[in-house]
C-alpha cells in the first residue's frame, strides 16, 4: 500500500504516467466498494460495479484534483464520496418527469440498516447528510460511507485513520441526528 502513496506523490509531482500506474493497484479496493453499494440497490439498476469504479476513478484522478491526496487513505475517502455522488446524481436522474418524477409512496418512517432503494429517499438523505457535514464532518463522512458504500466500521476506521469504535460512535451521532432530521422534514 505505500506504492499507492509513492504514485499519489508522483501525480502530485506532474508525472503524466503515474495515473496510469494508479489503477491497477487500487482497482479491487475501488471495485469491492462499488460492487456492496450496488448489491444494495433496486433490482434492473443500470449502473455496473465496474462503471462505477471508473466514473469515481476519472471523477478524482482525472480532474484538476488529481494530485491532492495525502495518501491512500485520502484517496480511498475521495473515492467513497465521488461514487456517492455518482450514485446520488444517478437516483436525481430517476426522480426526473421522465422517470416517473418522483411519485412514489413515503410513509415518513426511514430504516438506516437497509438498502435505500427509492431514488426520493437517496436523493432527500443525500441533502440531510450535507446539512450534517456543515455542522459535523467527521460524523457525516462515516455516514456516508455505511448508507451509500456499506462499509463496515473497521473499514471506515482504516480508511480515515479512526478506531472502529469511533468510527461506530460517529455513525451513531449521525444515525441520531439523520433520524431527527428525517421526521422534521
Amino acid at each position: 500500500m505505500r506504492e499507492v502513496t509513492r504514485i499519489l506523490f508522483a501525480i502530485e509531482q506532474g508525472d503524466p504516467q503515474a495515473a496510469e500506474q494508479l489503477l491497477p493497484l487500487v482497482y479491487d479496493e475501488l471495485r469491492k466498494l462499488a460492487a456492496s453499494k450496488l448489491a444494495q440497490e433496486q433490482p434492473g439498476q443500470t449502473l455496473q460495479a465496474t462503471a462505477l469504479v471508473h466514473e469515481a476513478y476519472l471523477k478524482i484522478v482525472d480532474g484538476s484534483g488529481a494530485g491532492d491526496f495525502a495518501n491512500r487513505k485520502h484517496f480511498f475517502a475521495a473515492a467513497a464520496e465521488a461514487m456517492r455522488q455518482i450514485l446520488v446524481d444517478q437516483a436525481r436522474r430517476k426522480l426526473t418527469v421522465r422517470h416517473g418524477g418522483g411519485w412514489q409512496r413515503r410513509d415518513g418512517s426511514l430504516e438506516f440498516a437497509g438498502p435505500m432503494q427509492d431514488p426520493a429517499v437517496t436523493v432527500a438523505m443525500n441533502e440531510l447528510l450535507d446539512r450534517l457535514a456543515e455542522q459535523q464532518p467527521r460524523p457525516a463522512l462515516v455516514a456516508k460511507m455505511r448508507l451509500y458504500l456499506q462499509m463496515t466500521f473497521g473499514e471506515i476506521g482504516e480508511i480515515l485513520a479512526l478506531s472502529a469504535d469511533t468510527a461506530e460512535s460517529d455513525w451513531a451521532y449521525a444515525r441520531a441526528w439523520l433520524k431527527r432530521a428525517w421526521q422534521s422534514s
